[in-house]
């Protein structure tokens, strides 16, 4: 952590009387207070800091008194605070509220407010690496009580000046709301605020319940900001074409226009007189893209978890070979809207080839051109807010002069094949923007010395004002002089001018000194003329009378030049600042580019190369996949990844029941194949021998139940939420991928549903659907239905067959998935792979063969009986008891009298006899 700064403060009463008179914040905000050079925090919001950064509350510290009176306060240094900055807005979804006092007197104001959808504030402080882009969404719904529920959503990306509308109706479930929260990769959203505890909205709830499942923090809003009043004014300010405000179709969605006062207000964009005029308002079509639930996203392992260590466990770790900010956030965009349109998913697999192909333009692309390119949309906002100084322009400037680099590359492409493709992707548009950017060049050429960044120095052209060339000729005679008077202590020390002594010009605290190599260090220790300034590890900083004097002047020199240059630098940047529009047009071709070329570095460098997938019209042609692997987990170490094919066709094997042993590969055989439809959509090339692909609108899923019991739901009831939605939101487009079902509950009912669900899916919806069970029983719906096909997961059993060695059978599990039905259960074996004890093992194996042997018995004697028949033997066996405890009861007979009596009743009741469960126990 480095060492933290101490608590020092000068008023502390003063403070802690501010502090305490602070409007209180919810949970979900933290205050933190930034004194200059490092921070703090106080009250509850230090504890948690201590906690969440320290890992432990032993760096408390009281202010004021030192006992329970105090206050509990923590410091930070800057590089802890932007760790905690990060982990508070990217993962713990706080926000964020950060306060200064200009003059260090107690008139702190809160300068800087931040949320998960919101870094416009502390973009700088986060070091600019942010993984996806921040979008914030608000969300209105229709008062109404209706089985269909009216929704209207507006959202933002705060770095893109940009408006986002959608209205839709929706089922009781809000599958398509949280298909677009999905979709759009949403952060934040706002909702409005319950009118009381009491008057609580159920509807508001269900919705608070979705954004919580999607990992989306949530921030509730008086319901007055949800009004409409003002919108028509709001967006003529903000919008390029105020005439046509009016006339937009958009305006017409009212809950949609609702969202987006929220989320104007939230923002506070039309407090930045810089946005009037600059915004775009569109409207997003839900339908464009495949559907994606939560659980689907979990279960194909889509984007990186919270916990996940290595870059393989999630398709966007693998996928992501991005050089760029910018590319990395589209690649996470691309993943979560796959293309539903076969023109489009064949135009990005074209791109993607031609990288294939072509080894040479793909290393060039990445390694000498794409590497340079800074993340122009955040520069390009730089400018937007009048933040921007002239190390942006230069780094405008050093984009500019790469084109020529990039459109050359593209030049050379032999393949006529990618010729035309490429061109009009990639070439035609550079070579465009590259037109539109010369003058920007030449600006910078003309007033930027150039020659200056060598020292690290943004400074303007000293020929380009008068003033301007007076200090610099003094500065360069300056620079001179220093350098004497380094030559002169080096000669004076017997010492070889930059190999052990060398000089320092822009030391962040000493400025312009010298520095000698510990070793030699000793030879200025006697001499007075050499002062010692420090020791670090590089070596000895130290400096003389006339040095010092050089560099007051030196200093004084450059604040002159900075002060001169000023007006100038305003001019220049204000001149850039003006080609945004263009620098933002070309971030979206770069961005393209590097998404395009990752993906064909992930093709190439794949265990065993990835192949382009022949795509089908929506609701035409067959999915068969040879040779399919899962591309994480074939990335693992130590793993051999056993292939499989799959074939779903629509009369024959459009529904698939998978049986075999846990941990036999199940799960990876039906995640595998959602994950392969979703890499096919959205271009990518995948991992098969061999793949076609029909397009699916939607892959749901209902995949293990992992955190619900935290938030309080039963693994049993997350199960049936996430099958309702499934149910309601899959079309005979579909593809669903259930992986066990029913576990929650009792074996009847459990089978009872998985039955149910799966015929429903096969008679009514229709659908591809892959089903994962331990409920062999399902097997047989393969009987009556003749696109249902039965798979197996495969496993081997040694040992000799005498009943000795039997005890002692190992399993072998083979990954291989084959037509059929699985003839057995592993369960036991499984439990001896892991080591469980002897005892325990052999006390099952035990267990299992007399419920066999129960059972086989009732199936030798050719006997079978429903739950009905259950239910009815025994209340009728339950009546003839009673009958016969009140005839024998107080009789006087033998034991052997009681029994024949007993023998007369059930001879008599022929409705008995024939019941199947009676003869079953009668049997036994």
């Amino acid at each position: 952590m480095g060492s933290r700064p101490e608590l020092k403060l000068d008023d502390e009463g003063g403070f802690i009387r501010f502090f305490k008179s602070l409007p209180a914040v919810g949970d979900d905000t933290v205050r933190i207070f930034d004194r200059g050079d490092w921070y703090t925090s106080h009250g509850d919001d230090a504890n948690f800091i201590a906690n969440t950064v320290y890992k432990t509350t032993s760096v408390v510290r009281q202010l004021g008194r030192n006992d329970h009176t105090g206050l509990p306060s923590v410091t930070m240094t800057v590089t802890v605070f932007r760790q905690f900055l990060r982990e508070a807005l990217f993962k713990l979804g706080k926000r964020i509220e950060i306060w200064q006092s200009p003059n260090g007197r107690m008139n702190w104001k809160c300068t800087k407010q931040a949320s998960p959808g919101n870094l416009q504030d502390v973009e700088e402080d986060l070091g600019g690496q942010i993984e996806s882009a921040p979008m914030i969404m608000a969300v209105k719904i229709s008062a109404k009580a209706s089985e269909a529920r009216a929704v209207g959503v507006c959202f933002a990306d705060a770095s893109v000046r940009e408006l986002g509308v959608s209205e839709f109706l929706d089922n009781d479930l809000y599958s398509n709301f949280e298909a677009l929260l999905i979709q759009l990769g949403v952060r934040e959203c706002l909702l409005p605020q319950d009118k009381s505890e009491k008057d609580k909205d159920p509807e508001l709830a269900k919705l608070r319940q979705i954004i919580d499942n999607c990992g989306v923090a949530i921030a509730e809003r008086p319901v007055g900001e949800f009004g409409i009043r003002d919108i028509d004014q709001d967006l003529a300010r903000l919008l390029k074409d105020e005439k046509a405000t009016g006339l937009l179709p958009q305006t017409e969605l009212k809950l949609a226009m609702g969202s987006a006062a929220s989320l104007i207000k939230y923002l506070g964009i039309l407090q930045d007189a810089s946005n009037f005029g600059q915004y775009q308002l569109y409207q997003h079509d839900l339908a464009q893209f495949m559907k994606l639930d939560a659980a689907a996203l979990k279960a194909l392992n889509l984007m990186p978890g919270p916990r996940d260590g290595a870059k393989t466990m999630s398709i966007y770790g693998v996928l992501n070979h991005c050089k760029t900010p910018v590319g990395s956030r589209l690649l996470a965009q691309w993943l979560k809207q796959p293309l539903m349109k076969k023109e489009e998913i064949e135009k990005r697999q074209q791109l993607v080839e031609a990288f294939f192909a072509d080894t040479e333009l793909r290393q060039t692309m990445q390694e000498t051109h794409l590497r340079s390119v800074p993340d122009l949309y955040r520069l390009s906002k730089r400018f937007q807010r009048g933040k921007a100084n002239l190390e942006d322009v230069v780094r405008a400037y050093q984009v500019v002069i790469r084109l020529p680099g990039f459109i050359g590359t593209f030049e050379g492409v032999m393949d006529e094949a990618y010729r035309d493709p490429l061109d009009e992707a990639y070439t035609t548009k550079l070579r465009d923007l590259s037109d539109s950017l010369g003058r920007l060049q030449d600006m910078v050429e003309q007033t930027v010395d150039l020659d200056a960044l060598d020292r690290h120095e943004y400074i303007i052209k000293p020929d380009y004002d008068a003033g301007l060339r007076v200090i610099r000729k003094k500065l360069d005679q300056l620079d001179r002089s220093i350098r004497e008077e380094f030559r002169d202590a080096a000669s004076d020390l017997g010492q070889e001018a930059d190999k052990k002594i060398f000089l320092e010009t822009s030391h962040k605290v000493h400025g312009v000194c010298m520095r000698l190599t510990r070793q030699e260090a000793g030879c200025i220790r006697n001499k007075s003329k050499y002062q010692e300034c420090s020791t670090q590890k590089n070596g000895v900083y130290f400096t003389t009378k006339k040095l010092q004097a050089y560099r007051r002047e030196h200093d004084q020199l450059s604040q002159n030049y900075n002060r001169t240059q000023s007006g100038l630098v305003h001019e220049v940047v204000q001149v850039a600042a003006s080609y945004c529009p263009v620098l933002e047009r070309l971030a979206g071709v770069l961005a393209h580019l590097d998404v395009i070329v990752s993906l064909a570095h992930c093709a190439v460098n794949a265990p065993e190369a990835y192949v382009r997938p022949t795509i089908h019209p929506r609701g035409e042609g067959q999915t068969r996949l040879i040779g399919a692997r899962h591309p994480c987990l074939e990335l693992q170490d130590d793993v051999q990844f056993i292939t499989n094919d799959v074939a779903l066709t629509r009369d024959k094997s459009s529904f698939l029941i998978i049986t075999g042993p846990n941990m036999g590969g199940k799960s990876t055989y039906i995640r595998q194949v959602g994950t392969i439809a979703l890499m096919a959509q959205v271009g990518a090339f995948v991992p098969c021998a061999e793949a076609e692909l029909t397009i699916f609108d939607a892959i749901l899923a209902r995949v293990g139940a992992s955190d619900s019991q935290l938030k309080g739901v039963s693994t049993f009831m997350a199960e049936m939420l996430e099958t309702a939605n499934i149910l309601k939101s899959a079309t005979s487009e579909s593809l669903i991928i259930i992986d066990e079902l029913g576990r929650g509950t009792s074996t009847y009912d459990g089978f009872g549903l998985a039955w149910a669900i799966s015929e429903h899916i096969i008679k009514e919806i229709q659908c591809f659907a892959l089903f994962a069970t331990h409920f062999h029983e399902l097997t047989a719906l393969a009987d009556q239905h003749p696109h249902v096909a039965n798979l197996h997961v495969t496993a081997h059993i040694g040992g000799a067959d005498d009943d000795a060695a039997n005890d002692k059978r190992e399993v072998t599990l083979l990954y291989k998935v084959e037509p059929g039905i699985c003839d057995q259960s592993f369960g036991i074996h499984v439990a001896e792979l892991v080591r469980f004890p002897d005892k325990v093992v052999r006390m099952a194996k035990r267990k299992a063969d007399e419920l066999e042997d129960f059972t086989s018995k009732h199936e030798d004697l050719g006997l079978s009986y429903s739950k009905t028949d259950v239910e009815e033997g025994s209340a009728m066996l339950k009546q003839l008891l009673v009958q016969w405890r009140a005839q024998v009861q107080d009789a006087g007979l033998s034991k052997e009298e009681q029994v024949a009596q007993l023998k007369v009743l059930v001879g008599d009741n022929e409705k008995l006899l024939a019941n199947p469960f009676f003869q079953s126990v009668k049997a036994l």
